[in-house]
């Protein structure tokens, strides 16, 4: 069982940067895939983006050049670092870890992973 501790959301004013931080409690935290998620007020749970064990990333479209995702394997972390934060940005924030397949392999859509955070609030004011 892996756990996820996320930490880093909080209430920013547009135009600023966040930075969300998970940590697994895993030893063998390299064959993990990670991603973040999301969930706005009256809506599903998205992708944000995804990174592979060796640090292949993926994001979706309306985050791209904003949001970067990084992992340091040596710290069981993975960060969201999050840019030009605005209000459409607010949401729950969520980790979630899965085991990949091959170091190399990121993941999209949520039932592909088994482990979830529990989540951490980003509130982007106009």
């Amino acid at each position: 069982q892996v756990q996820l501790v996320e930490s880093g959301g909080g209430l920013a004013q547009a135009g600023a940067s966040l930075r969300l931080s998970c940590t697994a409690s895993t030893r063998t935290f390299s064959d993990y895939a990670m991603a973040w998620f999301r969930q706005g007020p009256g809506k599903d749970r998205e992708f944000v983006a995804g990174i592979s064990g060796s640090g292949r990333n993926i994001y979706t479209d309306s985050v791209k050049g904003r949001f970067t995702i990084s992992r340091d394997n040596a710290k069981n972390t993975v960060w969201l670092q999050m840019n030009s934060l605005s209000p459409e940005h607010t949401a729950v924030y969520y980790c979630a870890a899965r085991l990949a397949d091959n170091p190399y392999y990121t993941y999209r859509r949520a039932f592909e992973y088994n482990y979830w955070g529990q989540g951490t609030q980003v509130t982007v004011s106009s």
